[in-house]
Formats: structure tokens, C-alpha cells, sequence
């Protein structure tokens, strides 16, 4: 069962995260992986119950709670594992993806995308949302989408972490993580992570979280070897 937890989102963190804006060239080589698992160490805060003031409803079906700091067996969930400078690897991917609000609530609370790459937004709440991204690279969008607009497609084209909220639903907040290259992931409950098919070399791992900020680990990978990384961040 997941657990939610509440902080006081501090928008500086998101300055702390370094992207690089460099073309990336996609082309097959022979690489590693780099995989592990993202832990928290320190006392668990009690959750906070989010107040639903508006909708209710619809929107306020079940209990909501504050995802900022989602830990479940002292692993850490929603954390943004990635290389921020690599020249070339594999294709990057524009697969599809899809940000829901079923129930008036950000799924997944941090969506990745790659750079280009439709992105979906769902509304099957029957009342009026309105996206609204605090982007500092790609274009900030600010769309009303009312309740007979149950899709909505996106796309954000420059690298970026940046967090999106309902201006209609106060409650509401997540984050959208815009990759440059293929070599991204965001952990689950498990707080695992698996970055494959890694050109060999020494790279510099950025581990981004919204409430516990970045962290920058070196890693050396060889071909056809995994290579460990378990991060900690304390509470």
C-alpha cells in the first residue's frame, strides 16, 4: 500500500538539475547497464490528507495525500534517474505517453516523456481541469480542458523537469520530466532503476528528487556488464 507524504515543494530545486540541450545521436552500440535502487533513510513524516475544496463529487471519492515523499520498506518512489551528458547511444524513442487525472490526481505523479514524443492528457472526471506547466525551457502551456474534452495532446520538445498544476483544482500537482536521450527512468515503489544499452565510458548520473533534491553520481560502464548504483537520500 502506498504511503503519501506532505512537504513544501521548494522551486529552486528545479534550477539544481543539470540537462543538456546538445543534439543527441542515436546509433546502435555495444553498452552496459546501469541499475539499482533509490533508498530513504531517516523517519518517515506522517502523511498529510489533501483537502479537496472543490468538485467534490467527483473529485472527492476517495482519501487524497500529499505525493511529495511517496517510501514504502525505506525505498524511495518518484525519483528521476538519469544521464544528463552522453553524445550518442540507442535510438531515443518518442513512444507516447499518457497523463491521467482520473479522480481529480496527477497518474503517475512524475510522468518522463522523451523530447517530442506525444503526450496524452486524459480527463474522465466530467468537470473542467485546466493544465498548467511552470516550465522555464519549453513554452509554459496553460489549457482549460473542460469536461467533454476527455483527451488533449501535448508535446514538450527541449529537455526539462518542470512541475504541472490544475488551476481549477488546487490540490493537484505533479511533475513532467522532458528526456534529451534514452537513458531515463523514474522509480517505482521498489525504487528500482535499470538504464540499458550504455555506451561504454564514465558518465555522470544525476538522481533528482522533488522534495530531497539532486544528487550526482559517477559511474563507469562496461560493455556487456551491469554496473551497481544504490543511491540514499536522508530525511
Amino acid at each position: 500500500m502506498n504511503r503519501r507524504f506532505s512537504s513544501l515543494v521548494v522551486p529552486a530545486l528545479i534550477m539544481t538539475v543539470t540537462l543538456a540541450f546538445g543534439a543527441y545521436q542515436g546509433a546502435a552500440a555495444a553498452g552496459g547497464t546501469i541499475s539499482g535502487a533509490v533508498m530513504f533513510k531517516g523517519d518517515v513524516p506522517k502523511p498529510k490528507k489533501l483537502k479537496v475544496t472543490k468538485d467534490k463529487k467527483r473529485c472527492d471519492k476517495s482519501p487524497k495525500f500529499d505525493e511529495s515523499l511517496v517510501v514504502k520498506d525505506g525505498k524511495l518512489a518518484n525519483v528521476v534517474v538519469y544521464i544528463a551528458e552522453v553524445k550518442g547511444g540507442k535510438k531515443l524513442e518518442k513512444k507516447a505517453v499518457t497523463l491521467d487525472q482520473n479522480g481529480c490526481v496527477y497518474q503517475p505523479h512524475v510522468l518522463a516523456v522523451a523530447a517530442g514524443a506525444d503526450v496524452t492528457i486524459l480527463n474522465p472526471d466530467k468537470v473542467l481541469h485546466n493544465i498548467h506547466t511552470y516550465s522555464k525551457v519549453n513554452k509554459p502551456m496553460n489549457r482549460a480542458q473542460p469536461k467533454f474534452k476527455k483527451k488533449l495532446k501535448v508535446k514538450f520538445d527541449k529537455p526539462e523537469i518542470m512541475e504541472v498544476k490544475c488551476d481549477v483544482h488546487g490540490w493537484m500537482s505533479g511533475w513532467i520530466f522532458v528526456a534529451g536521450n534514452p537513458y531515463y527512468g523514474v522509480t517505482g515503489e521498489d525504487g528500482a532503476f535499470s538504464l540499458t544499452d550504455v555506451p561504454a565510458g564514465k558518465y555522470q548520473v544525476q538522481i533528482w528528487h522533488e522534495k530531497l533534491g539532486t544528487q550526482t553520481k559517477e559511474v563507469e560502464v562496461k560493455a556487456g556488464e551491469t554496473a551497481k548504483l544504490d543511491i540514499e537520500f536522508a530525511g
